[in-house]
């Protein structure tokens, strides 16, 4: 079984907006996270008119690290455009299952796709890169507040 570990919370106003790094966020259940564009529900954001589950988006810290390693590319938190990155958790094999970070109670959607935008707002070739490395995107079944440190783990 895997334990892993809520890094960082990250959420932004509107598309193209800066990021903004939190020290704990309110995910509200079947909305996204308060604040956040995709939980404002009016055309806010990229994908908005797709439709998917896309309350909250996660990524692995061991993609960044992989980039760094393997490629000699910085992309940090602040950069990756997804919500709360995180460390030793198999985002890859949670799609279509429950999981908690702190006492959030998540379910996998869709893996996420590398898009050619942040290869544009980043000015670093990453998209190819991160292909099957890109995030989750993930529904939100029990809401509650989380803060960096949390554990995340099996529902």
């Amino acid at each position: 079984m895997w334990k892993g570990r809520l890094l960082s919370i990250h959420t932004t106003g509107a598309s193209r907006e800066p990021i903004r790094e939190l020290d704990r966020a309110t995910l509200i259940a079947g909305v996204g996270i308060e604040g956040d564009r995709y939980a404002k529900g009016i055309d806010t954001g990229t994908y908005s008119k797709i439709p998917d589950v896309r309350e909250v988006t996660l990524i692995e810290v061991e993609t960044l690290e992989a980039l760094a390693r393997d490629h000699d590319i910085t992309l940090t938190p602040q950069e990756h455009r997804r919500n709360l990155t995180v460390r030793g958790v198999p985002l890859n094999h949670l799609v279509g299952v429950r999981f908690r970070v702190g006492e959030v109670v998540l379910e996998g959607g869709r893996l996420n796709t590398p898009c050619r935008y942040l290869d544009m707002i980043t000015r670093k070739s990453v998209c190819d890169l991160m292909v099957h490395r890109s995030g989750l995107n993930c529904r939100i079944v029990e809401g509650g507040t989380i803060r960096p440190g949390d554990t995340v783990q099996p529902a």
